[in-house]
């Protein structure tokens, strides 16, 4: 055990209660990832020096963007939380499955929603769908930051015990000195994705038609992969055989199509 514990914040999941009405963390990251991922995609969008001869998504694009992106990210978050993860509490409690403010959302569950609300969105506007899913590579990962941070308040979603220097103790848990893995997310899905596609886009990755939606795919699903050997997970829904987690399984995936779209991306020349 480390001679020296950091003292976990004790932060209120509820910021806000007046009433009946209530304003959680977990909720305000949710917004502010969308707010302000929405703004930094209308700059994006603006920028015709970024695509070259590729057209953008105009204005009215973006402006759907949000609604379609919230819509898919909650239904898909929590469908995906309910099927990947505990199907079977769901089964016996189906009156729970809407009760999102219990908590429990996936982010896998949310990129596939989100992808749908694209697809849709696309069809409507007539626009390529890698347009639309290249501008949300890089501003999604400020959702998974403010997420990752929400985790974190709630005292939630603990890393595995340790003895590092950093260590915390979650009540939640246990009693014994945990890695902050929620800290760890944060900083690599989060700032570390998005700091890397904002680089890729400033120096012409938007020339090339879907090799910002490769590389996202790609990062997220190795630094996911990451944060999941820190992360403690639920022996009952997260844990699998042979030391895997499902948080890795559901992650796979995600490199091969990102690859795919890497390679595709790389193989036509530059709309510059």
């Amino acid at each position: 055990m480390p001679v020296f514990v950091l003292p976990f914040p004790q932060i209120d999941p509820v910021l806000i209660e007046f009433g009946p009405f209530v304003v959680r963390w977990y909720a305000l990251a949710y917004i502010a990832g969308l707010i302000l991922g929405w703004q930094l995609a209308f700059v994006i969008a603006s920028k015709s020096s970024l695509w070259g001869t590729r057209a953008p998504p105009n204005h009215q694009a973006i402006d759907d963007l949000l609604v379609y992106m919230a819509l898919g990210i909650v239904v898909g978050g929590r469908l995906g939380h309910v099927v990947f993860y505990e199907s079977s509490y769901y089964l016996a409690n189906p009156g729970e499955i809407l009760a999102v403010w219990h908590g429990g959302m996936a982010f896998h569950g949310g990129l596939i929603g989100a992808s749908i609300a694209m697809v849709v969105l696309a069809r409507v506007h007539r626009l390529p769908i890698l347009a639309l899913t290249d501008i949300a590579a890089v501003v999604s990962p400020i959702g998974l930051f403010f997420g990752r941070i929400a985790n974190f308040i709630n005292g939630e979603l603990w890393g595995r015990p340790t003895d590092v220097a950093w260590a915390m103790v979650f009540p939640r848990a246990d009693e014994q000195p945990r890695h902050p893995s929620q800290l760890y997310e944060a900083g690599l899905e989060g700032l570390l994705i998005f700091i890397t596609l904002g680089l890729v886009a400033r120096y012409g990755g938007l020339k090339r038609p879907g090799l910002l939606s490769g590389l996202f795919g790609v990062l997220y699903a190795i630094t996911r992969t990451i944060s999941e050997f820190f992360r403690d997970p639920d022996p009952n829904s997260e844990l699998l055989a042979g030391g895997f987690t499902m948080g890795m399984v559901l992650s796979a995936p995600l490199v091969v199509l990102g690859l795919w779209l890497i390679w595709r991306s790389t193989r036509s020349t530059p709309l510059s």
